[in-house]
């Protein structure tokens, strides 16, 4: 038989019930870090799906629809000449009456212009820091310019309804530059 002095048995007890508090606390502990891991391991995944997810498509070069008395006149639209496809290749001739098919071109068109209706007057003039061409494929046929304004291509006449395909291009091959067109119908 084991005799213990009364001090003795309130240290066991305490002792005891300091052991309970600790497994108590080891317990939420236990359970405050399996939810904040769970919390934090769903916001990582969470981020990591959407970093994964490609950004929506942005169109590189813009594409415009206009009318007679469209606005704001002039419409300005905005891009990136040059590519690897040489002009004529594109333009299926080596010259027309607006001038040659020259310099290089990517394989899709840098823009759409939709006429909603004829024009009996309408100008599209490149503004570019860079030498550019311009191939205009559309109702009644293909046209190609280079040095309408300077250094800068453009076309100006008469236009029917339709859909137009507009290449933009540079003299050397794959070299790429910033340009503006403006649309306007003020001659």
């Amino acid at each position: 038989m084991i005799i213990v002095a009364p001090n003795k048995v309130l240290d066991i007890e305490a002792e005891f019930m300091l052991k309970e508090r600790m497994q108590e606390i080891k317990q939420k502990n236990k359970q405050a870090f399996i939810f904040y891991f769970s919390l934090i391991t769903f916001f990582f995944l969470l981020a990591q799906k959407t970093l994964a997810q490609p950004a929506p498509a942005m169109p590189m070069f813009e594409n415009v629809s206009i009318g007679p008395e469209f606005k704001p006149d002039p419409t300005i639209i905005r891009g990136i000449s040059g590519g690897s496809q040489r002009a004529a290749d594109i333009a299926g001739v080596q010259e027309t009456p607006n001038g040659p098919c020259v310099g290089f071109v990517g394989s899709n068109p840098s823009h759409t212009l939709v006429l909603t209706s004829g024009f009996n007057y309408l100008r599209l003039q490149v503004d570019s820091p860079e030498d550019t061409t311009l191939i205009i494929k559309g109702p009644g046929g293909t046209w190609c310019n280079d040095d309408n304004n300077k250094k800068n291509a453009g076309i100006a006449g008469q236009w029917l309804a339709g859909t137009y395909s507009i290449w933009i291009g540079s003299y050397q091959k794959d070299k790429f530059t910033p340009y503006l067109i403006r649309i306007t119908q003020v001659q």
